[in-house]
């Protein structure tokens, strides 16, 4: 499977995301030749468990992230990110939850966006929204390198291709700029092949970042 890196948008101290930042990162894609392709979408819904008798608490973890991935729609990703487990469900798991009433959607969040073609490289930019809201939280980009899934042999080429993206979004003087924070992948148990759980590993991490940098800016003001 092809391997790539999800980066979200740091904006610098005292910004926000707005759209038009969206609307520049977009237009720098096209300018250095990326080929529009068409829309994408993923989720990641945040649950909490339903607990009736306080004294089973200690029996179901506290809370975990349930993703869906644009690639994989037969698939569902759960994360419990305190023990670093990371599994991949049937698609059907979210209507047997919803059905047990064993943990309850407290929030969800879209990514969503266009994806590009850039030679051996597919791009998506995208904007990160409350389900049902416009009020934009975040944007996040996907780096795919298509011919390779070993993350340490791809790990050059995905460098010097930020190096070139970095250089090229630099001259429009954005305030911010994307960040890639690699997981440790060895923690929950995930090996140098690339596979979409490492996928789901990372949009766990974005989101972690996403909810810092909103308490950020709640607490500066």
């Amino acid at each position: 499977m092809p391997l790539k890196w999800v980066l979200h948008w740091q904006p610098n101290a005292g910004t926000t995301v707005n759209s038009q930042i969206i609307n520049e990162v977009t237009q720098c894609v096209e300018s250095i030749n990326g080929v529009k392709e068409g829309r994408w979408k993923a989720t990641i819904t945040f649950y909490k468990p339903m607990i009736r008798e306080q004294t089973l608490a200690w029996d179901f973890p506290r809370d975990f992230l349930g993703i869906a991935l644009p690639e994989q729609p037969n698939k569902y990703y759960l994360i419990i990110r305190l023990q670093r487990i990371v599994l991949e469900a049937d698609s059907s798991i979210q209507m047997i939850m919803e059905k047990l009433q064993s943990y309850k959607s407290r929030l969800s969040l879209n990514f969503e966006g266009f994806q590009y073609q850039l030679g051996d490289f597919q791009l998506r930019v995208g904007k990160v929204l409350p389900t049902h809201s416009e009020n934009l939280r975040g944007i996040v980009m996907e780096v795919e390198y298509l011919p390779i899934s070993s993350m340490e042999k791809a790990r050059q080429v995905m460098e010097d291709f930020m190096d070139i993206w970095q250089q090229a979004l630099s001259k429009r003087s954005l305030p911010g700029h994307f960040m890639h924070m690699e997981p440790n992948f060895a923690e929950y148990g995930l090996a140098d092949q690339y596979t979409s759980q490492h996928t789901a590993v990372q949009y766990a991490t974005v989101m972690a970042q996403l909810i810092a940098t909103v308490q950020a800016v709640q607490a500066r003001n």
